[in-house]
């Protein structure tokens, strides 16, 4: 098969494969089977899982055409707008497919009766407004529709970026409603799930769009493109095999259900699929691309294999999202206080060994932090083996710091940190202040300056990216020191003194977020203090330390705020969770205010240590150039210095 006849039948390929396996496994799942109590007829039934695939496909096509056009592309290249197109048309059949899903899944739910009247017009506008599935759904289908129209619209790298950023987030919805079994897994499931369909998409995109780009590049551009599609396709595999993976453990009571039970059977599928594509991935990115795989028929044979591969995993993973896991759903009703907010079990009272035990693992930063180190580790080998040295201690903060939010973020301060305020303050503070201490000595942009290679056909690789943002206006703005400083500070006081810290607590994204600005923001504070990655500014080291009081003195301030409040934060949650073992809530948040005070301040009080230190060796710097600059000049200042008093002593004696 070569190129063209692959571009022709490449989709045809995936969604024949796909159609042909969601059939099969929803027969074998019996996701399609009649209901018990309300049944919405047959149609019904196969429609939903059928257009939600359609939905899957299409937009990892939209998704995937996107990262391969900032990453591998050039905008004055023909190919840069064949995946621009690619894109939008895809985003458009996603926006339509989603929006059917949303009126299909009204009907399965509800079974309302079908008019034109007003009934049926006013259930369908409260399903959309009031019920979280309904409001899922018609986001995306708003989100899918904007991204169809920028992607058709725009050609520069900023708004292609953006939108491509768009068309991620416009995954995430579906994610947040795939999640088929109880209370047991459901944090770890939604958070899993986002994570595998972005990781999916980018993989199956990709490779479409790689089949659509094809005609327009000459074999030795599109080995190019092909390698650095490669780099796509190793990240995407390990994110989806890792989310994978932490999606699938809690679903079985025993290794025996995967090949007992039909959800078993069924992932048993997808994952021998997705295998299948990693082994040929790794083949033929080892071997063919480097012999000039553009003009071989074999390459071209192997990646309509993929095609088959994917569309087959895609049709499997359709049907898990209508199929019971072995663990049930008869525990996906909440029967305790904790249950009913948190959806999740309460854990057990926390002793010194569940310090060590109990876990509750968060996808999306472990696989962040997985990655981080991997990439961290790549570069600093890459420099050692061309004989360049890069700092052994920088390296081992780093790693530091990564296992540190690892730990945090899927540890203990997780487990225990919706249910106790003081293991949530703790856990900000560590985000906030302490993981970025280490994370910043690191100097991971420096690092990547030195071991990404530079690109010089006009594209966008990570040196270019990273360099990009360090250097662009906003950047400016947000790491100068007084900005920094009240991001870090003012963002402490809006957080929990306003509903932001409600809806961290109600939602999932909402947590994420919650992670995702501590750990930034307290990143850009202590890169301006203390860090050796560029920024704009700086304040001089005395600048630094006076800066560092006053941020002391808010987070003191701060915590003595908690400490000596009379109500309960959030008291409908942290009040009402019916826990029966440690401090009471009102006790347990002064604990939390005195974390904030008093463990909060030593990060500060070693930057504050830091910013001494690099004062002191500056200066140590600055003598020894003077000494130098003497030495060379044979103290010819101090001379004319000498000199120029001498004579004005000579003019006041005549006076």
């Amino acid at each position: 098969m070569n190129s063209r006849a692959l571009r022709a039948g490449g989709p045809l390929i995936l969604l024949v494969a796909a159609a042909v396996a969601l059939v099969g496994t929803l027969v074998v799942g019996g996701g399609a089977n009649a209901q018990a109590l309300q049944d919405p007829g047959a149609l019904v039934r196969w429609a939903l899982p059928s257009t939600k695939m359609i939905v899957n496909i299409s937009g990892s096509v939209m998704f995937g055409s996107l990262v391969l056009a900032i990453f591998a592309l050039a905008p004055k290249e023909k190919a840069f707008g064949s995946a621009l197109d690619a894109a939008s048309i895809s985003a458009a059949i996603f926006t339509v497919a989603s929006g059917s899903v949303t009126f299909l899944t009204l009907l399965s739910t509800f079974n309302p009766q079908l008019s034109l009247g007003n009934e049926f017009g006013e259930q369908f506008g409260r399903f959309l407004t009031e019920t979280e599935v309904g409001q899922a759904w018609a986001l995306q289908t708003i989100l899918g529709g904007i991204v169809s129209v920028a992607a058709f619209a725009v050609r520069g790298w900023l708004t292609v970026a953006i939108t491509a950023a768009l068309a991620g987030v416009s995954l995430i919805p579906m994610a947040t409603q795939s999640h088929s079994g109880g209370l047991e897994d459901h944090h770890l499931a939604v958070l899993a799930i986002s994570v595998h369909i972005v990781g999916s998409a980018l993989w199956l995109g990709g490779l479409v769009a790689l089949v659509v780009v094809r005609p327009v590049l000459d074999p030795d551009r599109m080995r190019t493109v092909l390698e650095r599609y490669s780099s796509i396709a190793i990240v995407a595999f390990v994110v989806v095999a890792l989310s994978g993976l932490l999606r699938s453990v809690p679903s079985f009571h025993s290794l025996g259900e995967v090949v007992t039970d039909p959800y078993g059977l069924i992932l048993l599928v997808k994952v021998v699929m997705l295998v299948a594509m990693g082994a040929l991935g790794a083949w033929y990115r080892r071997g063919l691309i480097a012999k000039s795989a553009a003009k071989n028929a074999m390459f071209w044979a192997v990646v309509a294999l993929e095609f088959v591969f994917m569309g087959i995993a895609s049709g499997a993973a359709a049907a898990l999202a209508r199929t019971a896991p072995p663990t049930g759903d008869v525990d996906a009703i909440a029967v305790t206080p904790a249950e009913f907010l948190s959806e999740q079990r309460l854990p057990p009272e926390l002793t010194p060994l569940r310090w060590l035990t109990e876990w509750e693992i968060d996808p999306v930063w472990l696989t962040l932090g997985v990655l981080g180190i991997f990439f961290y580790a790549a570069g600093a080998w890459r420099l050692r083996r061309r004989g360049d040295t890069w700092p052994i201690h920088r390296t081992v903060l780093w790693m530091l710091g990564l296992l540190l939010l690892i730990w945090v973020t899927s540890g203990p301060l997780n487990a225990y940190g919706h249910y106790l305020f003081s293991m949530h303050m703790l856990l900000h503070m560590l985000l906030a202040m302490a993981i970025p201490l280490l994370l910043v000595a690191g100097a991971p942009v420096t690092l990547a300056a030195r071991a990404i290679r530079a690109r010089t056909d006009g594209t966008r690789g990570g040196r270019e990216w990273i360099l990009w943002i360090v250097h662009n206006p906003l950047a400016k703005v947000l790491t100068h020191p007084f900005v920094a400083a009240g991001l870090f500070i003012g963002s402490l006081w809006l957080f929990y003194f306003t509903g932001l810290f409600r809806w961290s607590l109600y939602n999932h994204l909402g947590h994420e977020w919650m992670v995702a600005h501590f750990l930034i923001t307290g990143y850009l504070f202590t890169l301006t203090l203390v860090g050796i990655d560029p920024v704009p500014y700086r304040l001089p080291h005395a600048g630094r330390l006076v800066l560092l009081i006053i941020t002391m003195a808010m987070h003191a301030f701060f915590g003595i705020a908690i400490m000596t409040s009379q109500g309960l934060f959030v008291a409908e949650w942290f009040g009402a969770m019916g826990r029966t073992w440690g401090a009471t809530p009102l006790d347990d948040q002064y604990v939390g205010g005195g974390i904030a005070w008093s463990i909060g301040e030593i990060p500060t009080l070693i930057a504050a240590v830091t910013v001494a230190i690099q004062w002191s060796r500056s200066d140590e710097k600055i003598q020894k150039r003077r000494d130098r600059h003497a030495d060379r000049t044979g103290d010819a200042e101090l001379e004319a210095y000498n000199e120029r008093l001498r004579k004005l002593a000579e003019r006041d004696a005549q006076l």
